[in-house]
């Protein structure tokens, strides 16, 4: 169902609030430069500091922009299973194709409870669900065993966004959820290993600023291609490191502005613009990638 580069969109603020506009020309942009589908409201999104209201404004936004052109994967997760529900709900309605859930995070359920919670979404929406295992930022992980349980047995679970940075999972995955299943890097600098493992692309951060070199990575990998997949990855390997350089999604955003001198690079609390060390970091890799002097499109 989801393949390729999967940019997990960043959600542009203008004094401090949602920018309808600068919104719409990124899923433009997005689309135009190769990417296969778009994460609104994702971590990346900040959605942790959006409103019910304004979180699934903006996916509603990202649907209408992309017109059915490339599938909307909506952020939609929650550590409290009602609230999860009533999320993917709103991201039905919006029009997203499938939702992003992450397991429940600071409550720590054991992997029973995990699977309790999904089946429960699963039961009261009909969305397909797209895992979201990123325990450095949940604490909770899905071990292997719940992925396969979880694959197997809810129909409507049909891919992972895999950021445990354990390459060894995909093929865990794969041997006992079959082929069918989907599975998506978590990690852009992984993603080479990830690919070569038997996975199906990237929901990326970088994505958001060298789309067109991301989807050529992705298309190179998808065609088995990996002496051109790896070059483009060396050309990137820089941006991955330094996106992450400072607390996401600062230097991300800093570094669509330099891309895109039209796009907002304001963050809402507790996010802060990136510190003079990281934006140096971004500036130096963003010449490396080739990508300082690129044109607005």
């Amino acid at each position: 169902m989801f393949t390729g580069s999967i940019p997990a969109l960043v959600t542009p603020f203008k004094d401090g609030f949602f920018d309808e506009q600068s919104y719409r020309d990124l899923v433009e942009w997005q689309i135009a430069e190769g990417s296969s589908a778009l994460v609104p409201c994702g971590t990346t999104g900040e959605s942790a500091t959006l409103s019910f209201a304004e979180h699934f404004g903006a996916v509603r936004v990202c649907v209408e922009q992309a017109r059915g052109r490339v599938p909307v994967i909506a952020g939609a997760g929650s550590n409290d299973t009602q609230v999860a529900i009533q999320n993917i709900r709103a991201a039905r309605d919006a029009g997203a194709d499938a939702a992003l859930m992450v397991p429940p995070y600071y409550n720590r359920p054991n992997q029973d409870g995990i699977v309790a919670h999904f089946r429960a979404i699963a039961d009261a929406v009909a969305l397909p669900i797209v895992l979201y295992n990123v325990p450095t930022r949940t604490v909770t992980d899905i071990q292997p065993a719940t992925v396969i349980r979880l694959a197997t047995e809810i129909a409507s679970v049909v891919a992972i966004k895999d950021a445990t940075g354990d390459i060894t999972r995909v093929s865990a995955h794969r041997a006992g959820a079959g082929e069918d299943f989907c599975q998506l890097s978590g990690n852009d600098d992984l993603a080479l290993a990830f690919n070569a493992t038997g996975g199906r692309g990237c929901i990326s951060v970088t994505a958001n600023v060298a789309p067109r070199l991301c989807a050529d990575f992705q298309a190179a990998c998808a065609a088995g291609d990996f002496a051109t997949a790896r070059a483009i990855h060396d050309r990137l390997y820089p941006l991955h490191i330094a996106l992450f350089s400072d607390a996401s999604p600062g230097p991300v955003k800093y570094a669509l502005s330099q891309v895109r001198p039209d796009f907002p690079a304001g963050l809402r609390l507790p996010m802060t613009p990136p510190s003079q060390a990281s934006r140096a970091t971004v500036d130096h890799a963003l010449q490396l990638t080739g990508l300082s002097e690129l044109s607005i499109i």
